[in-house]
């Protein structure tokens, strides 16, 4: 085979390659399910108003979103293993991880997407701007992943930006 011949037939094979990475990855993309797809249960107290703004936050971020109302929140947040003092004004799941407030639908897909090994996501308190929360100059909070081995900052928003 002449060098021009080994040539050739080298840069049809890379051609070749490179077409299979990009069906590969279109094909992935395709048959790969939507992290937003993933059912959600909330639970609320049926006098919150702010409950129903997270809840249309997801939705609008392509969440399936059930809203159950209950009167002993404290009940199902011992339940599923809320601390206290990440208790917030409502309690949800998906994917077998617990969401705790007003836990932007960012951070939602990050866990669904990462799937670390902890309970869940929490907002502590009511964050001005946050999902839920609009209204005012919108402050800066944090999204804390808890579980059995502590907590750490999972992520960091402005309103529902995220930031750092």
């Amino acid at each position: 085979m002449s060098y021009q011949e080994r040539g050739a037939e080298k840069a049809c094979f890379a051609r070749r390659s490179f077409l299979a990475l990009i069906v590969a990855g279109t094909v992935g993309a395709v048959v790969r399910p939507a992290v937003a797809a993933e059912p959600m249960i909330k639970v609320q107290d049926p006098n919150c108003g702010c409950c129903s703004g997270w809840v249309q936050h997801l939705r609008d971020a392509g969440f399936t979103v059930q809203v159950d109302d209950a009167s002993d929140l404290a009940g199902v947040r011992r339940r599923l293993g809320v601390p206290t003092d990440l208790a917030a004004c409502h309690t949800a799941e998906v994917g077998g991880y617990v969401l705790e407030g007003h836990v932007p639908a960012p951070a939602v897909r990050r866990l669904l997407t990462e799937r670390p090994k902890a309970l869940g996501l929490a907002v502590s308190g009511m964050p001005v701007g946050s999902p839920g929360m609009e209204g005012g100059h919108p402050e800066p909070y944090t999204v804390v992943l808890f579980g059995p081995a502590g907590r750490a900052t999972f992520m960091r928003f402005l309103g529902k930006e995220a930031i750092g």
